[in-house]
């Protein structure tokens, strides 16, 4: 018994320290996304050495110590997506139909051919903006009977599983497809006008994964989401960033994105809306993100149901309330974050000021 928790702490010590390094190879980065995995079992293997090893051995007091760490410091990633933690954005009790603003980000799956079930959800939940990722030519053509409710689209189908598309039912200027980082990677930004007249900087993106099949370091990913947030930080302007960011809300990649952007997380004290995958409820996380800025409350934040592809959509409802904004704070930002956010952008050679900025 001691041979065995041994090895498994020690496991699990290996899984909670790689993270800290800022080595990008996708062995180490990928560590970012199970914490929640990794603390329930290192919250089975701390009650497993209290209960069965000698406790007047000093190997097992090491092992119960090593096993709390992994779990403590897991816990504090995670706790902030739960309704344990103080919500970051608060919910709006303004009942204006007019100020509100619904999207849903769905990443449909290229090889995924059930457009009737996507279609069927945004008939039931009419966002005012739909944006999806992989969608190539043959869901376009599908999702065409979608433009008589959202006429306002923007299309980039391609196929190679980074394809995107954005209907609306509120019309938008300045649309732009750009590929900021890798040649076959784009993203999409505009500005949209919401019902009130105001403007709204949106921008959609889904960068590659670090992975053994894409990228075998995050350092591609990582520079578009750090990148697009170094154009956000002087910005007095309303902004939405919503998409497949192929990363976890609680990495230090998506918090430094936030604490240079100063974009807001709405899942923060709500929930962690794990969207991906869908076929192993025991391996999920949130990797379908909407980050707003501080003039936006929110409404509601829904997973939606399936539509067959290995990713839930996400339907996100905020409200325009200016009067909120100076009361909502995200996370505060260091001297050393903006020479990091620097130093990630360099390495692919790429300038905040080569994204798209819709004028104000």
């Amino acid at each position: 018994m001691l041979i065995i928790s041994t090895l498994a702490t020690l496991l699990i010590a290996i899984a909670t320290l790689l993270p800290l390094s800022k080595e990008t190879h996708w062995v180490v980065r990928s560590m970012d996304f199970p914490r929640l995995q990794i603390a329930v079992i290192s919250a089975i293997i701390l009650t497993y050495n209290l209960i069965f090893l000698d406790m007047n051995m000093s190997i097992t007091w090491l092992l119960v110590f090593t096993a709390f760490f992994c779990l403590a410091w897991q816990l504090w990633w995670v706790l902030p997506y739960t309704f344990l933690w103080p919500k970051e954005v608060k919910t709006s009790k303004l009942d204006n139909a007019n100020k509100e603003l619904s999207i849903m980000t769905s990443n449909v799956l290229k090889t995924n051919h059930n457009s009737d079930a996507l279609i069927d959800l945004v008939s039931s939940n009419k966002p005012d903006i739909l944006v999806t990722l992989e969608s190539d030519e043959w869901w376009e053509n599908k999702l065409k009977v979608l433009e008589s409710d959202m006429p306002y689209t923007v299309k980039c189908p391609l196929d190679n599983l980074y394809g995107m598309h954005v209907f609306s039912r509120l019309p938008f200027t300045e649309e732009t497809i750009s590929y900021l980082v890798e040649s076959d990677i784009p993203s999409i930004h505009l500005s949209l006008e919401l019902r009130t007249g105001h403007k709204v900087r949106m921008h959609f993106v889904h960068p590659a994964p670090p992975s053994p099949t894409e990228n075998t370091e995050s350092t591609e990913r990582d520079a578009e989401l750090i990148t697009i947030a170094r154009s956000l930080e002087k910005t007095t302007q309303p902004v939405i960033v919503t998409g497949d960011l192929n990363d976890v809300a609680w990495s230090k990649t998506t918090r430094l994105f936030r604490k240079i952007s100063g974009l807001l997380d709405p899942r923060v004290g709500r929930g962690m809306f794990n969207t991906f995958h869908v076929d192993y409820f025991f391996l999920r996380w949130p990797l379908d993100h909407l980050f707003h800025s501080a003039h936006f409350t929110v409404k509601s934040i829904q997973r939606l149901s399936s539509i067959g592809s290995d990713h839930f959509a996400l339907f996100t409802v905020l409200v325009y309330e200016v009067a909120e904004k100076t009361s909502q704070d995200g996370l505060s930002t260091q001297p050393q974050d903006h020479i990091e956010a620097s130093i990630i952008s360099n390495k692919k050679g790429v300038d905040k000021s080569e994204v798209p900025s819709p004028s104000e």
